[in-house]
This record gives C-alpha cells, sequence and structure tokens, in this order.
C-alpha cells in the first residue's frame, strides 16, 4: 500500500479511479478496496479526498496560488465543491484561511 499511496501523493492532480490504481497493483477493485481499508482505516475515495483536502491547506498555508490554481494542482476541476468540501473538513472557507497566512505583519 505504500507504493500506492505514494503514486497517489505524486498524482494527486489527476482523476484517480479505485479501477486504476486496483490495476496498478494488479488486484481486483473489489479486494483492493477491502485491503486498502484494512491497512489504512479508510475507504480508498475518503483517503484520496482527505489527502486533496491536507494538501489544498498546505498549499494555502504556503504559497500564493490562487484557490483556482490550488483546486487544478488537488485534481479538483468544481471550484463550488471544493471550497464546499474543504469548508465542511476545515470549518472554514479556503479564501478565510488563506487570509490568515497571507496577511503582512507590520
Amino acid at each position: 500500500m505504500r507504493n500506492i499511496i505514494a503514486f497517489m501523493n505524486a498524482n494527486i492532480h489527476r482523476q484517480l479511479s479505485v479501477g486504476d490504481l486496483a490495476d496498478r497493483v494488479q488486484l481486483s477493485p473489489s479486494h483492493f478496496r477491502r485491503l486498502f481499508r484494512q491497512q489504512t482505516g479508510k475507504p480508498v475515495t475518503k483517503y484520496l479526498k482527505d489527502l486533496r483536502l491536507e494538501r489544498s491547506r498546505n498549499l494555502l498555508e504556503t504559497t500564493y496560488l490562487s484557490i483556482k490554481q490550488i483546486a487544478a494542482r488537488v485534481g479538483l476541476t468544481s471550484i463550488s465543491h471544493f471550497v464546499a468540501e474543504f469548508k465542511k473538513a476545515q470549518g472554514v472557507t479556503p479564501s478565510r484561511l488563506a487570509g490568515r497566512y497571507r496577511r503582512i505583519d507590520a
């Protein structure tokens, strides 16, 4: 699973399906789902979503990229969906979080 998680991290900007990931490790999608959940404690899709949201949070905190650029870098094409998922997970919108880190202290 370490290899597949590394692959997910390196390809977070791409649309990754369970079938594609299972093919990479030569398992059936159902077997892959079961093993992945056993080893990570999360379903594949939840793990990938959390990975994308964590990466987007890191980019918001450490870069001056726009919300649209960040969404694209983590493989999300719908800005409204990204904002809603981010707010649900983080309790704050991406733009509000970015504002916290982008202030210039006098």
